[in-house]
């Protein structure tokens, strides 16, 4: 029976080192790689190629960095291994458990979703399935993915996809000229969506922008 590869992601070494003892304990599972960003997890799924990539949603950016050196929270980070290797398998694992992530990240192509309040052996199911080719995702996500469930009482919820991408880049500190760079856009592109943005929201600068992605968790404080 072949090992299950996997590449485990969140920025928080406690965290991880939980999560490291409970899929050591399965012989079938081998953690071959960590990553502490969403960056490091680009990188580290194209060097060591895992099976499964467990992946965090927040994950805090250094503004220190420079424009081509971005850091990426875990939604960006799965949209670009994904968008690299459209056969990558990706399971969230996060706090963030209420709209618009679970769509977002469905989007983005992630085959499971759980929340780490999830039982041991719901990850270890997970991990099965996903790596049998199947998607798996709790059932509270399942039940906001279900036709006519998504929440209209959330803000997000008046943004397009590719509007709420924005957002979470710039919440995150990414430049405009970063953002272009990335999505292939003009930067008056960006900047017409950070309008839209700004409007949808009714907010004003950017202090306010992080403001209400803070108090929806779409990044750390």
């Amino acid at each position: 029976m072949s090992m299950i590869k996997i590449l485990l992601v969140d920025d928080h070494p406690v965290v991880r080192a939980g999560f490291q003892r409970l899929l050591d304990n399965d012989s079938r599972i081998d953690i071959v790689a960590e990553a502490s960003s969403g960056q490091e997890a680009i990188d580290k799924y194209f060097s060591v190629k895992p099976d499964i990539v467990i992946m965090d949603l927040s994950m805090p950016t250094d503004s220190s960095e420079s424009d081509t050196a971005q850091a990426y929270g875990g939604l960006e980070a799965i949209r670009i291994i994904r968008a690299k290797d459209p056969e990558a398998k990706v399971l969230v694992l996060t706090v963030m458990e209420s709209e618009p992530f679970p769509a977002h990240v469905v989007q983005a192509g992630a085959s499971g979703y759980l929340t780490k309040r999830c039982a041991p052996d719901e990850l270890l199911k997970a991990v099965y399935e996903i790596s049998e080719g199947r998607t798996y995702y709790a059932e509270s996500i399942r039940e906001m993915l279900a036709p006519g469930a998504s929440d209209s009482s959330s803000p997000f919820s008046k943004l397009t996809k590719r509007e709420f991408q924005i957002f979470s880049c710039l919440a995150e500190g990414q430049s405009v000229a970063s953002i272009a760079e990335m999505m292939f856009l003009s930067p008056k592109t960006v900047h017409a969506h950070r309008a839209n943005i700004m409007r949808k929201l009714s907010i004003n600068n950017n202090s306010e922008l992080v403001h209400i992605a803070i108090r929806h968790n779409i990044v750390q404080a």
